[in-house]
């Protein structure tokens, strides 16, 4: 089998130390195994991203040895595919309009009778204000604009494999390992699931998707086989199995690494700019200086 990885930068910002190890990592197992690298740029987040920091994405990674086939795939050029498919999904009444904000929602989790607020991979995990008193029929109209979230105890009560106990499970395969150590066959249950995620957004108000239905959609278009991503992501990718197994898309296999953080232990952000590949390249760095400073 094709060994394709990819790494899907946002252009919101400059490339640190952190983008370099993911990048390379990814590229290094691409060549490693006789596979292909590909660039996406997830710009679906139109407000924040700049075509100045785009370019500046590729002339990093350029200056760092790695090159993709061209032209890259953006994902504001594949809207369209991302509303058909919420289109089906609320067809199939798997999706249910939101009008809760941020604030309503942190009220909402920490009212009296839910006690604290859970967080899962998505932040706080979303009490289902919103949620419809009887199911959304798929005769009513597709609401425009509006946030969405999967019903996510629907999707999982008939998706997975029923073990003995007749409880569905899911799984993936993981190369590297995630925060507690965690590798090879990663098992999670429907119930878990529900316990530590809950009913995540699909499509967000004015962006008409969200960054976990755009990344599963676009990994399965890409033919991408293997994912390299931080370990920030572990959680989230029982996000995208649950996805993948809704759509009947394949799921690829995961290499979760370690982050590169600061000094004081701090994970990089792009506001962290004194971390910018950009800037270690003005003041006269080598592709092998960034490779040493991030331990590859």
């Amino acid at each position: 089998m094709a060994h394709v990885e990819r790494f899907a930068p946002s252009p919101t910002g400059p490339l640190h130390l952190g983008h370099a190890f993911s990048a390379l990592t990814a590229w290094d197992k691409a060549v490693k195994n006789g596979g292909e690298f590909l660039l996406r740029i997830e710009d679906i987040d139109q407000s924040r991203c700049r075509p100045e920091w785009e370019a500046q994405i590729c002339e990093d990674l350029e200056w760092l040895g790695i090159w993709w086939p061209k032209p890259v795939l953006r994902q504001s050029d594949r809207l369209e595919t991302y509303q058909k498919t919420l289109r089906d999904l609320w067809a199939l009444n798997r999706l249910y309009p939101c009008t809760c904000t941020r604030r309503d929602i942190k009220d909402a989790a920490q009212a009296p009778q839910e006690g604290m607020p859970n967080f899962g991979p998505d932040g706080i995990i979303y009490p289902r204000t919103c949620f419809p008193p009887s199911p959304y029929m798929s005769s009513e109209p597709f609401p425009e604009n509006q946030t969405l979230r999967l019903d996510m105890g629907a999707c999982t009560r008939t998706l997975g494999a029923p073990k003995i106990d007749s409880e569905r499970y899911f799984s993936f395969v993981e190369t590297g390992a995630g925060p507690n150590g965690e590798t090879g066959l990663i098992e999670f249950t429907a119930n878990e699931v529900d316990k530590t995620i809950g009913d995540i957004v699909l499509a967000r108000r004015d962006m008409g998707t969200s960054y976990h239905l755009s990344v599963v959609l676009d990994d399965a278009f890409q033919g991408i086989t293997h994912v390299t991503r931080g370990q920030d992501l572990f959680e989230a990718t029982k996000i995208h199995v649950i996805l993948q197994k809704l759509l009947g898309l394949p799921t690829p296999v995961y290499h979760h690494h370690t982050l590169i953080r600061d000094d004081t232990g701090k994970r990089l952000a792009k506001r962290d700019d004194a971390r910018a590949i950009s800037k270690y390249r003005a003041e006269g760095a080598t592709p092998e200086d960034i490779q040493h400073m991030i331990g590859l």
